[in-house]
């Protein structure tokens, strides 16, 4: 298929991924001008954003704290409400989230029993070329009502149930490109492409399904990000002839700032969204990298920074607490639990922590919650299945009082030689993974995605940085890290065996995660340079 079949003939635009049979099908020449159109109506003000988050974040570094912002207690002392929710979203108990790029996963996903399920473009996805578009094509397949198949491994058939859970889609955070298009000489916004192209493609079948244009949004640190995706969506829908509000969206918040813009960004977005979501894991690798310089918030082992106590049982309370007062869900985070095969005691004791962590969720008054495996569905139904209706907008959080000193007390724990190990066992085998085409990692028993690996790197750096102290005593050094990281490579070698790790990609990884551990300066995400790094492997 030439450029010009799919719309790369337009001026200025170029798409240097490969066209393969079928992609001509998601980069129509049409659908090309309407990201393109997004890109160069939008772009800028995105790589502006980007910029102020660098110059906020070296206020952080110079001992500045997050703190609510003076310029907008109007807006949180205010007296409004977010748009009512759609029909088919009142209902949200249990959602399921995976990759966007496996059919077979979209599909036990679609069909696993719960009641939503955000289908990923973003941590849950390597963003390789294939997976972007590949994932693109199975959901005009879906909404096509063309998405099953047949696996030819073992000749099983695959097919969406009558009763199968609402869509929601998640694409990449403000901060990554989409380098195979480049729109006037730019990699144009990772977003941006996948919103659009979604959007674009399907958004007119959805009134047909009893549905809509339903949106996760990742990783935005201001009210004036949220204020651009506002933006984005009002041009959408003109765009496209919907009518404006059809676009229903929930936000993950799963950055430090964020936190303390909930009123703010709920209120931008207010005829568009339906609720807040607490991203646990990206909360917390947000956490450590604005505060990353401070030594009053340095963590103890990751295994020690639970949900139930300091800042994030503060971060939990008060989501639930603001989004209530305006009328939207709060949505609970990930069981990252999976099911452990051949260990039944095993087994049972990991669902276990997946019933106490959503019995906190639901006491908490969270409206519903997200399991990372099909089998989790019902275990989180025991909980959430309790409720008196489908959710607990009723349910209003007056007696939760979360300030500054709240929403920033750190845990307090050990930090240990094996928590070292864990973030070095963990980090680069998810590294390895990604820079495989793989974004969603079983490892140990929990579904990981790329915050598993943001964690762990940005741990070690943190304990590096202030020259940290473990439990028995010893300073963490460069040198202790190295010994540490090589002994463990060594052992995960011999364990996975000589063919898979030539085959693989460990030595990069290592690479990566030695760098970025050891850097001077905490890097924003790791999925940069891995990016980069997943492109040369592609050209």
């Amino acid at each position: 298929m030439s450029q010009s079949a799919v719309g790369a003939n337009q001026d200025g635009v170029k798409i240097r991924g490969k066209v393969k049979p079928g992609y001509e099908r998601v980069l129509t020449a049409d659908a090309i001008a309407f990201v393109a159109e997004l890109e160069r109506k939008f772009g800028a003000r995105r790589r502006e954003l980007l910029a102020a988050r660098a110059e906020r974040q070296k206020r952080f570094d110079a001992g500045e704290l997050p703190d609510f912002l003076a310029e907008t207690k109007s807006i949180r002392e205010g007296d409004w409400k977010v748009a009512p929710i759609p029909a088919d979203l009142l209902d949200r108990r249990v959602e399921i989230t995976g990759p966007v790029d496996n059919r077979k996963m979209v599909i036990n996903a679609l069909n696993s029993g719960a009641q939503s399920y955000m289908t990923d473009f973003e941590d849950a996805a390597a963003p390789t070329w294939d997976n972007m578009i590949g994932g693109q094509l199975n959901l005009i397949d879906y909404w096509d009502g063309k998405i099953g198949f047949t696996d030819e491994s073992n000749g099983k058939t695959y097919n969406v149930s009558d009763k199968h859970a609402v869509l929601n889609v998640r694409p990449r955070g403000w901060h990554l490109d989409e380098a195979h298009v480049e729109i006037d000489g730019l990699p144009m916004s990772g977003s941006l492409f996948d919103f659009g192209l979604y959007f674009f493609h399907n958004a007119k079948k959805l009134k047909a399904h009893k549905t809509g244009p339903y949106f996760y949004l990742p990783k935005m640190e201001s009210h004036k990000e949220a204020r651009l995706w506002n933006d984005v969506f009002v041009h959408s829908q003109k765009a496209l002839g919907i009518p404006n509000g059809s676009i229903k969206v929930t936000v993950l918040i799963e950055t430090l700032p964020a936190a303390f813009e909930m009123h703010e960004i709920l209120y931008e977005l207010k005829d568009h969204i339906v609720g807040l979501n607490c991203g646990r894991w990206d909360y917390i690798f947000s956490y450590i990298k604005r505060l990353g310089k401070n030594p009053n918030y340095l963590l103890p082992d990751r295994a020690q920074v639970v949900m139930g106590k300091n800042f994030l049982n503060a971060y939990s309370l008060l989501l639930v607490k603001t989004c209530h007062e305006r009328g939207a869900f709060a949505m609970g985070g990930m069981a990252a639990q999976i099911p452990v095969k051949g260990d039944e005691a095993a087994n049972e004791a990991a669902f276990n922590k997946v019933r106490a962590d959503k019995e906190r969720e639901s006491t908490n008054g969270h409206d519903g919650t997200w399991v990372a495996h099909p089998d989790l569905v019902p275990v989180a139904m025991e909980i959430f299945g309790k409720l008196t209706g489908p959710n607990q907008l009723a349910r209003q959080r007056q007696d939760v009082h979360v300030g500054q000193k709240e929403l920033l007390e750190p845990h307090q724990g050990e930090r240990t030689e094996e928590g070292m190990r864990e973030c070095c066992r963990v980090g680069v085998q998810y590294i390895e993974a990604w820079l495989g085409g793989r974004g969603a990692v079983p490892l140990y028993n929990l579904m990981e995605d790329a915050a598993t690996a943001e964690i762990s790197r940005t741990q070690i750096w943190q304990w590096l940085y202030h020259a940290a102290k473990l439990s028995d005593g010893r300073t963490v050094t460069p040198e202790l890290f190295q010994n540490v990281l090589d002994d463990e490579m060594k052992t995960l070698r011999a364990t996975l065996g000589e063919t898979r790790w030539t085959q693989g990609h460990f030595d990069e990884a290592i690479r990566l995660f030695a760098e970025m551990a050891t850097a001077e300066e905490c890097e924003e995400f790791l999925t940069l340079p891995a990016y980069r790094l997943l492109v040369s492997h592609e050209n």
